[in-house]
C-alpha cells in the first residue's frame, strides 16, 4: 500500500480578495501572505514585461521566508494603444479611465507564477502571461459616473469589476482563460499545480507523485 504523503503547503502571495475567492474554488488548503514589493513599472518596460516581472518578484519575496511551499503569485497590467493603465485610486481617475476606454478594446496582461523552492538545489519556476481582450461599451459620462459611484472599483486596473456590476459596461471578453480577467488564471494555474505534483479530487499526494 503506497505511503500517503501530506499535501504540499500552498501560499497565495496576494492581498486581493478576488484572487483568494478564485483559489478557494479548488478546495485545497492554502495560506495568504501579501508580498511587499515596489510595483512601479520600469522605464521603457512593456506591459507584458511589467506583469511578468512583478508576478515573479511577488513569488520570490514570499519564497525567501517560506521555501517549503508552492507559492502562487500574479500581476495584471491593462493596456490601451500600448500605454499601461494602472489602478485609478479614486473616482476622478477612474472616470477618466472609463471615458478613455469606452468603445475601445483594452488588453489585460495577467501574469501567473508558481514558485517551487522545495528542492533548493533545483528550484522550479513556472510563469506565463495570459492575455484577455476586453471591449468596453460606448456609454455616456453620466452612466459611467453612476457605475463608479455604486461599485467604486478604484483598486482595479481598468476601473471595472467584471465579476460584479462592471460586467454591464463591457461589450465583449475574449480569452483562453475566463478567470484571468479577475486576476488569477485558473486554467493555467491548475496546469502548473499538476506539474508540481498537487493532487486534485481527493487523490493522495502519493498518487500524484509529490515528494
Amino acid at each position: 500500500m503506497p505511503k500517503t504523503l501530506p499535501l504540499p503547503r500552498l501560499i497565495l502571495a496576494s492581498s486581493s480578495i478576488y484572487r483568494r475567492e478564485l483559489l478557494s474554488r479548488l478546495q485545497l488548503p492554502f495560506e495568504v501572505i501579501a508580498p511587499d514589493i515596489d510595483e512601479t513599472p520600469a522605464a521603457g518596460e512593456s506591459p507584458e514585461s511589467t506583469a511578468l516581472r512583478l508576478a515573479r518578484q511577488k513569488g520570490d519575496a514570499i519564497a525567501q521566508h517560506h521555501p517549503d511551499a508552492l507559492i502562487i503569485s500574479s500581476d495584471q497590467v491593462a493596456t490601451l494603444d500600448g500605454e499601461q493603465i494602472g489602478k485609478p485610486g479614486n473616482h476622478a481617475n477612474a472616470l477618466q479611465q472609463l471615458i478613455k476606454m469606452r468603445g475601445r478594446r483594452v488588453i489585460f496582461h495577467t501574469a501567473l507564477c508558481l514558485s517551487d523552492h522545495r528542492r533548493p538545489e533545483a528550484p522550479v519556476i513556472q510563469i506565463e502571461n495570459i492575455q484577455t481582450f476586453v471591449t468596453f461599451r460606448d456609454l455616456p459620462d453620466a452612466e459611467l459616473d453612476a457605475y463608479l459611484s455604486i461599485e467604486q472599483p478604484y483598486d482595479c486596473a481598468g476601473s471595472a469589476k467584471n465579476e460584479g456590476l462592471g460586467i454591464a459596461i463591457l461589450e465583449r471578453i475574449d480569452s483562453t482563460d475566463p478567470t484571468a480577467l479577475t486576476g488569477l488564471p485558473m486554467i493555467a494555474l491548475t496546469g502548473m499545480l499538476r506539474k508540481a505534483g498537487m493532487p486534485f479530487f481527493g487523490a493522495t499526494a502519493a498518487d500524484s507523485g509529490v515528494i
